[in-house]
């Protein structure tokens, strides 16, 4: 009987390690000697650790290579982990600004091509309904825009196989990156226009949105004024994140 109940678990950590390491991504996936290599533990021990860390989803076996990668529930659990680190660094931020604005304020990601809001707080008696949990295009909307920041030309063409005018996408974008947010005036519902700024995580990668929405008619006349908050107030979430303020939103002319 083993002494040591945490010792099993440290071993199935080195296992999940060496799945994610550079060699492992590179490769798609490693075989049970090269793990058990990796590792320094007898072939039959690391086979029987994946076969159970398989039977749980942590891990996947590729049937014609027979090779171990990562699971998908391992990446729920770790998308969960990061949506809650994210929604309780932004939160603070979006009070602050959905009070300075006396807008709603919403945190939005990407989900294939379509933005998630998940959370949203307001500051004023108007509020955009339901927008939490509802998932909404990405290319019609400012969060969406601010959201494909990273992308390349060629990956919104793989994102947006349908999407009859993707020239016009990628300039919208890409006048979001130069000017540091992203405006939309009744382009996605009619009355009802935004703004939306990145958030970036340590690496520097866009992982969330900062969105504000209200109705046009009260919006239009300051819109750049709240693209240029949000911007700040995006910033200081992704500094929570550990990612370093870049320059300072420009603005439109």
């Amino acid at each position: 009987m083993d002494r040591h109940p945490g010792h099993g678990l440290r071993r199935d950590l080195d296992l999940l390690e060496a799945l994610a390491s550079e060699e492992g991504q590179r490769a798609g996936g490693l075989g049970v000697v090269r793990l058990a290599q990796l590792t320094g533990r007898e072939k039959s021990q690391v086979s029987r650790a994946l076969k159970a860390l398989a039977e749980e989803g942590v891990v996947e076996r590729d049937p014609d290579t027979l090779e171990y990668r990562m699971g998908r529930r391992l990446f729920s659990l770790v998308a969960r982990t990061v949506e809650d680190r994210l929604a309780r660094a932004a939160e603070p931020v979006m009070r602050a600004l959905s009070a300075d604005l006396e807008e709603t304020v919403h945190l939005c990601v990407l989900r294939d091509q379509e933005v998630l809001t998940l959370l949203s707080v307001s500051g004023h008696s108007f509020r955009v309904r339901g927008w939490e949990g509802r998932g909404v295009p990405a290319d019609r909307t400012s969060a969406g825009r601010v959201l494909l920041l990273d992308a390349t030309p060629d990956e919104l063409y793989v994102r947006f196989p349908s999407l009859a005018d993707l020239p016009a996408l990628w300039a919208k974008v890409q006048e979001a990156r130069a000017h540091g947010f992203a405006r939309v005036e009744e382009e996605f519902e009619p009355g009802l226009s935004g703004v939306s700024a990145p958030i970036r995580d340590f690496r520097g990668r866009v992982v969330a949105a900062l969105n504000v929405s209200a109705p046009h008619h009260r919006v239009a006349p300051r819109l750049t004024a709240a693209g240029l908050a949000t911007a700040t107030a995006a910033a200081t979430v992704s500094d929570h994140l550990g990612w370093a303020a870049g320059p300072s939103p420009t603005r439109l002319t």
